[in-house]
Formats: C-alpha cells, structure tokens, sequence
C-alpha cells in the first residue's frame, strides 16, 4: 500500500500554538476584536408593519376601493299571477291568484344624482315596488325610469345628491387573461353593508347565446369570466383592475350540472351598456336610430301554412315600403330572411337583437330566401327623418 505523505506533523503544531497564544483567528482577527464588534441587519432585512400592510395593497384592493361604494342591493316586490293549469272549467269557477313576489339582486350608482342601473330580470315585469340599499345601510324608494327586455338592462332613479359612482370602462380593449372583479349581492349577504367581491380573469369575449322560444332576451358579444358568480350577482359590475366597469353580472352557464357556479359567468358588455342606458334615461326605452323600411313577423306553424313557406328559421317579410332602404335593395314581400350582417337569424327576436348592433349610415348584407332560391343584397341603413 502507498501512502503518500502530506506534509510534516511539527508544523501542524507549531500553528495550533501560535493560533491560541495569539487569540488569532484564520482570518486576521483577535478575538477581542470579535467580542466587541457590533453587527448591523442589512437595511433590506429589516421587515416593519407598515412596509407588510403596504404589500398588502395591490390593482385589486384599489379597484375594490374605488367601486365598492356604488354598489347597492335591490329589492323588487312584484305582482305575480299564479299558474292554474288550462283546464277552462276548473279556471272559470277558481281564478288564478294574484300574489306578490320579492326578490333580491344587485344594482350600482352610475351618476351622482342618483341613476342606477341593474338587469331587466332583477326588476321583472309588474315591479310595484323597488328599494335601493345603500351600502351605508340607508333604504331609498327607487323609480322605474325605462327597461330593455331584449338587452337585459333597467335603469332606476333615487332622489338623491353626491354619490359615489362608478365609471364605465371601454368593453372593446378588454384583454383575454386579465383580471376580473365582480361585485355584487349574492344569496342576499349585503345586509351588513359590504358587497361581496370575488376575483377571476376574463375567460373570453364575443359569447352569444341564441334565443329561449319562451324569453324574448338574446344576448350577443356576451364577456365570459371565471369569477365567481352566484344568484343574486346579477345586475352587478364586472370591473378591471383600473376600477372601471367593463360589463354588468347577468348570468352563469351550469352545464345542467348544478344550480350553482361553475366557472362560466357571463356579463354584458360596457359598450353596450351606455347605449342603453342613455336611450332609457331619454325616453324611456329603447329603438333604432333607423328605419328598415320594412315589416317582419316570426315564422310560425301558422304562417308556414298561410304562406306556403318551407319550414326554416328566420323571419318573414310581411310588408314593404316603397320609399325605404329594403324596397330599394329589392327585397319584396313574402320573401324570408335567413342572414343579416353575416349572422344566421334563428327567430324574430333574435333578428331584433342584430338590428340593434348596427348604426344609422351603416351598409349590411342580407341573404334570403324567395320561391326556393337564396338571393343576397346589401341595403344601407338610413337614419330616420
């Protein structure tokens, strides 16, 4: 066996001697020098409370703070006509009860004298009394000032002065990924004040949901986000992390599988939002900045008979004037119309929606159906006067 040899042991002791008779260490330093030194934390080391809470604060809190004090409940008590059944005898002799019914949603303050806005379905069809809670726990009676079925949206009005308000944000810049706040009072937990607030990211944008047969509701360009959203949310703001409002909490997509979240909430968006409202609070409802020149009616089993038509979705040309943008583009009477502006026309309320996506000046193509065969034009949508 080889062993090599590493160096000679007399020296090893000579420096273990050296080191304590000196009080030197391996570094240069006495020992004294050690005991007496004052070691300082680094300045970046040094955590206080006031540097912790300052963490604490980011887009989202900021946002919260910015919008939580619009955010009112909104308590509806409605006339409601109790279901009997058809049976005509058993109607005759016992009446459908007329009942009131209450329900709660959300709403928020979109201008300091007191407009608010919230959904159409919050407020129902018979509202015979509406009650704003503040969040500081103060009760207004509220008016009805205009409602829009086919987009959802109510418009109420308090007498009041020097809200807070929130304000709306541009619903076309909004960005897939970024965060999504909605406000709101969900399962009526707004009794102590505070509006719940839950956190996602806008999923997607440009959701349309096709019509129910049994709503007159269509909604398109609808914001899709995985916030939270439960029943009672509806009518609140869906925020970005400026504090804007980019869309008004409408409805959640189940799957069938629950009457609860499962992360597809849907809200309408902003853009659309202010065109309603500002036709609401001017004349109470909502129409078309031009004139079609025409007249459609839904494609029933009765009109399919009468007319002789083919079984298709769409709608049917009942009448036309001369003097209009249609008559002009050669669409006639009895003729049915399947697309319009590139999209598929699945009934007539559906149609009414698509009509209300465009502006006076715009052109649009439609496509439809005559004596069997498609034929497509463009008409220019003329303002009215």
């Amino acid at each position: 066996m080889n062993i090599k040899r590493i160096g000679s042991p007399s020296f090893l002791i000579i420096l273990i001697t050296v080191f304590f008779i000196t009080g030197c260490d391996f570094f240069g330093s006495s020992s004294s020098d050690v005991a007496t030194t004052q070691i300082k934390p680094h300045p970046r080391t040094a955590v206080s409370p006031d540097s912790i809470a300052n963490h604490r604060q980011n887009a989202i809190t900021r946002a919260v703070e910015r919008v939580s004090s619009s955010i009112v409940s909104v308590s509806v008590t409605e006339v409601v006509r109790g279901n009997r059944g058809r049976d005509p005898f058993y109607g005759f002799f016992f009446p459908d009860r007329v009942r009131e019914y209450n329900s709660v949603g959300t709403g928020f303050v979109v201008s300091p004298d007191g407009h608010i806005v919230t959904n159409q379905h919050v407020i129902g069809e018979n509202p015979t009394k509406i009650i704003v809670t503040m969040g500081d726990g103060q009760d207004y009676k509220a008016r009805l000032l205009g409602t829009d079925t086919y987009g959802d949206i109510a418009l109420l009005k308090i007498d009041e002065k020097d809200l807070p308000y929130a304000k709306f944000g541009n619903s076309d810049e909004i960005i897939i990924g970024e965060w999504a706040i909605a406000l709101g009072n969900p399962f009526g937990l707004f009794d102590d004040g505070q509006a719940s607030v839950t956190v996602g990211v806008i999923s997607a944008t440009k959701r349309d949901f096709k019509p129910n047969p049994q709503e007159p509701r269509v909604y398109l360009d609808m914001i899709q986000t995985d916030a939270a959203i439960n029943q009672g949310n509806s009518g609140g703001p869906l925020v970005n992390s400026l504090g804007e409002v980019i869309g008004i909490n409408t409805f959640i997509y189940t799957g069938g599988t629950s009457s609860g979240f499962v992360g597809l909430g849907f809200a309408i968006p902003s853009n659309t939002v202010v065109k309603i409202i500002r036709q609401l609070k001017e004349s109470g409802e909502v129409s078309l900045e031009y004139d079609l020149g025409m007249d459609v009616q839904p494609i029933t089993i009765r009109t399919v008979r009468q007319y002789n038509l083919p079984a298709i979705q769409g709608v049917f040309v009942h009448s036309v004037n001369r003097d209009g943008p249609s008559y002009q583009a050669g669409v006639l009477p009895g003729d049915v119309l399947i697309e319009f502006d590139g999209e598929r026309i699945f009934s007539h309320t559906h149609f009414q929606a698509l009509l209300r996506e465009q502006k006076a000046g715009e052109e649009v193509t439609l496509v439809l159906l005559r004596k069997g065969k498609l034929y497509e034009t463009t008409i220019e949508l003329m303002k009215k006067g």
